[in-house]
């Protein structure tokens, strides 16, 4: 890595200018060394390490896809730091319990960053508190007023309060929020000015169930897809047909059925090899694949730099990214080892959030606070 001397942000060796200040950066400077694969976690080492793959040339992109792709570098996250731990999801902090009063007495509670948040005098847009400017009209909001703090009504026992969906930046920063209505709601690119400007959202994206205590989300049909973060280390099972995400990489996973043979005991030809139990299969285009990977008994990994199946090529895939093995239970598991953008899983039906998780959208990327 190349730490630049004016602002201290960490770039990749082969930068030549800083993401964090764009100044230049010193040439010259030796690359990381390589080391060598690391034992699969939770999967037994072998005598000897697994040769890594060769790459096969990849097929160009539709220009489609091509757009979808370089605008997800821009929208999705920063370069990745490899070996790095897993960047810690901040959760909003549990609302400030109020001491027991008689019903009459009794005062609202306060949702936490209530007051933090700052709307635009002039057009009314939620800002985050670090914008010094409104995102929708670019009023300058440090000449404002600082807003009062605003009390909440209180969540009825055993209910959710209020369910805010939070856009972030590349670097992490808040970019707009968007309060959910209640019980339901559908968003899209025409739902609000958080959404407006991404033409990779369909006008009715997905849509949000507040009920029960729960909040739950689900792909309305949209074109591109709901996408949820793996939290690491924690196994996501994965069906036929399952389709996830890592760096700019869409990748399906396939699984392989062994076909019977002929009543004369003649195998047929394009049957699976044994000792594979599916295929990691590369999405190119709407209903095309392009390179597929075979998924041994053993499993395997992925990454830039270390695994089974090497994105050399691809600047935020981690060095060593993600591991799909099977399980006990005989099913097949998709796991983040601790990557420092994240594994995405595209949302298949229902699924219930948990606060702080967090959601990919046409090319935004967003946290779900309640």
């Amino acid at each position: 890595m190349i730490t630049c001397s004016k602002c201290g942000k960490e770039n990749q060796d082969h930068y030549k200018f800083c993401l964090g200040c764009g100044s230049e950066l010193p040439k010259g400077t030796a690359p990381k060394p390589f080391k060598a694969d690391t034992p699969a976690q939770g999967v037994k080492q072998a005598s000897q390490p697994a040769q890594a793959a060769p790459q096969p040339t990849m097929a160009p992109s539709p220009p489609a896809m091509a757009r979808a792709a370089t605008g997800a570098r821009e929208q999705v996250s920063a370069p990745p730091r490899v070996a790095e731990a897993p960047a810690a999801v901040v959760e909003a902090p549990p609302p400030v319990q109020q001491p027991a009063q008689p019903p009459a007495a009794q005062s609202p509670s306060v949702r936490p960053g209530a007051a933090a948040q700052r709307s635009c005098p002039q057009c009314g847009h939620i800002n985050a508190p670090t914008n010094r400017f409104c995102a929708a009209c670019g009023y300058n909001l440090s000449a404002a007023p600082a807003p009062a703090e605003v009390a909440a009504p209180a969540a009825a026992p055993g209910g959710v309060g209020s369910v805010v969906l939070t856009a972030l930046r590349a670097d992490g920063s808040e970019a707009g929020s968007y309060k959910l209505p209640q019980p339901s709601a559908t968003v899209g690119r025409d739902t609000d000015s958080v959404f407006a400007g991404d033409s990779y959202l369909s006008p009715k994206h997905a849509a949000f169930q507040i009920s029960g205590g729960k909040v739950t989300v689900r792909d309305t049909g949209s074109l591109n897809g709901v996408y949820v973060k793996l939290v690491p280390n924690q196994p996501w099972p994965l069906e036929p047909g399952s389709i996830f995400r890592i760096g700019q990489e869409i990748i399906r996973f396939e699984k392989l059925e062994r076909l019977p043979p002929s009543a004369d005991g003649v195998e047929r030809f394009g049957s699976p090899a044994k000792g594979f139990i599916g295929r990691l299969a590369l999405v190119i285009g709407r209903d095309t694949t392009g390179n597929a990977f075979p998924i041994p008994e053993r499993g395997l990994h992925l990454g830039r730099e270390r695994g089974d199946v090497l994105f050399s090529e691809d600047g935020y895939v981690s060095g060593l990214h993600c591991r799909v093995a099977p399980g006990p239970d005989g099913r097949v598991y998709l796991t983040d080892v601790g990557s420092s953008n994240g594994t995405f899983v595209r949302l298949s039906g229902e699924h219930q959030l948990a606060p702080g998780d967090i959601l990919l959208m046409g090319q935004q990327v967003f946290r779900v606070d309640f």
